[in-house]
């Protein structure tokens, strides 16, 4: 089983990543901030334009550390990786079988996306029924349940996207009635990605962009192409298996982000709103959310198709290794991730 190590986090601007010798090296105007060894990294999120050097860039790809480059609003741009891994007979039959996908790969991963939001709301029934005091949670939840059945009585590809589409609006029309604290801070109007104009927005959109980047490392550390998905439309730059992955995980964000709200850890003044009406994550927000994400990783699950407990950070590389053996015909069915 891969070993979970620690993410690094490049949230100061000034930062320019050096390398020296087997140690990752963190320079600010200059002056050197922080020697990090290679040793205990295992992968790069830098959310400064200064960017890193082609000397460390060149000692990630032959480690096999992935730098993930974000925007400091959240927003991935690029990522630097080694050499592809795993033979190319695996790709040649990704590439045949997304060609033309299954219709129940594509329905299982929809109807997990749908039972895992449900989970999020359901959890917040249980824990604090007076959120449903106008039953607005408890008819989202029902609806969801009985689109989870829709999405099997159809193999037409739009129309399963239509009922997608749907519940993720009804959802995120309730999405308040889950936040219980801080709720004028954090009110969520409509989702809204480029820019976010909410609190909320960001740290959806900024969790979002992370654990997608986890995702597509995950995919090409097994050797798979993380471009070449079956559910999102191909486009260039856009790492689509890693976004049809990542739709299994979006309630472990949501859930992450109803937390740091709810517990007040992150509160307004982590924010910064722009003149444009644009609101961004400042530095302490983002060593909050990281702080917390990385925490989080460790925490232990267990599978619910291997039986095992695994921590959390390993989700993706479990989930990638399953995508490898339905690939290659070892298993009937991709188990899509079921809290």
């Amino acid at each position: 089983m891969r070993k979970l190590l620690n993410s690094l986090y490049i949230t100061d601007e000034s930062i320019y990543l050096t390398l020296d010798g087997e140690n990752i090296v963190c320079k600010s105007d200059g002056d050197i901030k922080l020697h990090i060894p290679f040793l205990n990294i295992e992968s790069i999120f830098c959310f400064s334009y200064l960017g890193c050097s082609p000397a460390l860039m060149g000692k990630c790809a032959e480690y096999g550390i992935p730098i993930n480059f974000i925007s400091p609003n959240g927003r991935f741009l690029a990522r630097v990786s080694g050499k592809s891994r795993g033979n190319v007979f695996l790709r040649k039959k990704q590439y045949e079988l997304f060609a033309n996908p299954p219709d129940l790969l594509r329905q299982n991963t929809v109807a997990a996306k749908l039972a895992n939001t449900r989970s999020v709301i359901k959890r917040t029934l249980k824990d604090y029924p007076e959120a449903d005091i106008d039953g607005c949670l408890s008819d989202c939840a029902a609806r969801l349940n009985a689109d989870i059945e829709k999405v099997f009585m159809t193999e037409d590809y739009d129309v399963i996207m239509g009922i997608e589409g749907n519940c993720a609006k009804a959802y995120f029309g309730i999405f308040n009635s889950l936040i219980l604290q801080q709720k004028d801070d954090f009110h969520l109007s409509m989702r809204t990605k480029r820019p976010p104009l909410d609190r909320t927005n960001v740290l959806l959109s900024f969790m979002y962009a992370i654990v997608t980047a986890d995702c597509a490392s995950a995919l090409e550390s097994v050797g798979l192409d993380s471009y070449m998905g079956f559910y999102h439309a191909l486009r260039p730059g856009r790492e689509s298996l890693a976004c049809d992955m990542v739709e299994e995980f979006r309630c472990i964000v949501e859930r992450f982000v109803l937390t740091m709200i709810n517990l007040k850890i992150v509160q307004a003044e982590d924010f910064d709103v722009q003149v444009s009406g644009a609101v961004m994550l400042n530095d302490d927000g983002k060593k909050k959310l990281l702080a917390r994400w990385q925490e989080k990783k460790r925490s232990e699950i267990k599978h619910p198709y291997l039986k095992q407990k695994i921590q959390l950070g390993l989700l993706p590389y479990v989930q990638s290794m399953l995508m490898t053996k339905y690939i290659r015909g070892e298993i009937d069915e991709y188990p899509c991730y079921l809290i």
